[in-house]
Order: C-alpha cells, then structure tokens, then sequence
C-alpha cells in the first residue's frame, strides 16, 4: 500500500510540475530574473507547496502514525549554520544556472535530452561526495 500511496504521489506531484510550467527551465529563471522580464507566478507555486505543508507540519505532531503505519520523520534543525548556508548556495546557484531543482529536474529527464540527464548525473554526483564528506567529517570527529 506504501508504494501505491507513493507512486500517485510522485505522479500528482510530477504532474502539477508539469501543468504549473515548472519543469520549463525559462519559466524558473525568469523568476529569477529580477531586474529583467521577472516572471513571479513560481511565487504562486511555492506557496502552493508551502501552505499545506504548514498545515502537515501542525497535524503529524497530533499522530503517533502515518496513514501507512510508519512512524513520521523528526521536524527539521531549526539551526542556521554553515553547512545550512553553503547548501542553500549551492542549491540556489544550480538552480539558476540549469533551471531545475531535484523534482523537475526527474521530471524532465523523459523530454530533456542530453542536457536533462547530463543535469540528473550532475545531481547524483553531488550527493554522493555531499554523502562521503558528511561520513568523513563523523568519522574525524
């Protein structure tokens, strides 16, 4: 039941990537594009994802459970470090270069030809070494 409640979520989420144009590279960089021709309907978007998230975030403290029976995953750190700040660097500058972030860059992976895989591998890549260094860094410690 997990992986069917799993696949129509990655599908519903897939497909409103699709239908709100976020796995249109120009779209994401013209929001980005503030002192240009801005485009700010991603605005719109994000506080779609954003607010029924919030609206998650009150409820799951609530439940012992998921739907599924799985326990709920610990709220995110609330600590603003360096490693937090050089993520988001990096994050925010991939996404203005290539256009995508990880789910339409998955998205576009069927239609991006060679510049959409050469983007997933890049991904990949990243978080393998983010991985290894995270293991380094523990085992130093």
């Amino acid at each position: 039941m997990r992986n069917l409640i799993s696949a129509v979520s990655g599908g519903l989420f897939g497909l409103g990537l699709l239908i709100s144009g976020m796995t249109d590279t120009a779209k994401v960089q013209g929001w980005l594009d503030l002192f240009g021709d801005w485009d700010p309907t991603l605005a719109f978007v994000l506080g779609g994802a954003i607010l029924p998230m919030l609206l998650a975030w009150r409820i799951a403290p609530r439940r012992k459970v998921s739907v599924t029976g799985v326990a709920f995953p610990t709220m995110p750190r609330k600590v603003i470090d360096g490693r937090l700040l050089a993520g988001s660097a990096l994050f925010g500058a991939g996404w203005a270069l290539a256009g995508f972030c990880p789910g339409p860059a998955l998205a576009s992976i069927t239609w991006g030809g060679l510049g959409g895989l050469t983007l997933l591998l890049a991904m990949i890549g990243g978080m393998i070494v983010s991985s290894l260094a995270g293991k380094r860094r523990l085992a130093a410690a």
